[in-house]
């Protein structure tokens, strides 16, 4: 199965930063939510957002 790519680089950056922060706290705070920054990572590696994919839209910047 191939994930289409629908995540632009400002929003993967934005994923990024984000996953890493929320991984992080939920190590220190020892929390389940760990799994979100997981997800997070996860989507920005891949360039792929299933959310995205069920709504229609994307965040790539078009070039003609």
């Amino acid at each position: 199965m191939e994930l289409t790519k629908n995540m632009g680089e400002q929003d993967r950056k934005i994923r990024l930063i984000a996953g890493v922060v929320i991984l992080l706290w939920a190590v220190v705070a020892q929390s389940w939510l760990g799994i979100i920054g997981l997800i997070l990572l996860g989507t920005a590696y891949v360039r792929s957002c299933p959310a995205y994919t069920l709504m229609k839209m994307d965040t790539l910047e078009k070039t003609d």
